[in-house]
């Protein structure tokens, strides 16, 4: 995910640390936080950037490289395994 939009109505971009650092310094804004929980990559785009689209647009395909750029988390589910078959005899009646 390299950006959310809250229910509060905040739009939130995933940066690596040294866009981050400019966004924050830039735009003084702040760290994203969700549910009382600060997300530290993620850092919130205030209402006048939002208005700038043209100004915006890079951090957005900044935000979408480096997530693309991840390697994926390993997954805690199991794989499906295969069920054996079984073939059915035919009844002796």
């Amino acid at each position: 995910m390299f950006s959310a939009l809250h229910k509060d109505g905040t739009v939130a971009l995933r940066l690596p640390s040294p866009d981050r650092e400019a966004v924050l310094k830039k735009y003084k804004t702040s760290l994203a936080s969700h549910y009382g929980v600060v997300q530290p990559e993620y850092v919130v785009v205030p209402e006048k950037l939002l208005a700038k689209t043209a100004e915006l647009k890079p951090w957005f395909a900044r935000s979408l490289a480096y997530v693309s750029s991840l390697k994926p988390k390993a997954t805690t589910k199991k794989k499906a395994t295969k069920k054996k078959v079984t073939k059915k005899r035919p009844s002796r009646r």
